[in-house]
């Protein structure tokens, strides 16, 4: 599920490189936390919250946080677990969370196969 990541991050500069604002973007992983995220927790919950709440810069977050996640613009997803149930709960929140557009990286089955478990 690495592509997931990779597709995210790839996503992630494409946004960018087009005009987006860093802190436009939000992203959601519903597997192993991106190495951003994890570097950044390593400081602590406050100072890692702080740099969400700046909203200066691209955020990447545990699909977990998303209820605590404001809304940002664009929501892009990094499907990279295979928990149906946690795909299926997480798409609805970030199409929540993401004003303007969602993009969802992954494995193709696993999406649809979350998407027909009633997203």
């Amino acid at each position: 599920m690495a592509g997931a990541l990779d597709a995210a991050e790839e996503a992630v500069d494409l946004l960018l490189e087009s005009g987006r604002a860093p802190g436009d973007i939000l992203v959601l992983t519903t597997g192993e936390q991106h190495p951003w995220a994890a570097h950044e927790l390593s400081f602590g919950e406050a100072a890692y919250w702080a740099q969400h709440d700046a909203g200066d810069d691209v955020f990447f977050a545990d699909v977990s946080a998303a209820d605590r996640a404001g809304s940002r613009p664009v929501v892009v997803v990094a499907v990279n677990g295979d928990a149906d149930p946690t795909v299926a709960r997480t798409l609805p929140v970030a199409r929540d969370r993401a004003g303007a557009l969602l993009i969802v990286c992954g494995d193709p089955q696993t999406i649809n196969s979350a998407l027909g478990a009633g997203v």
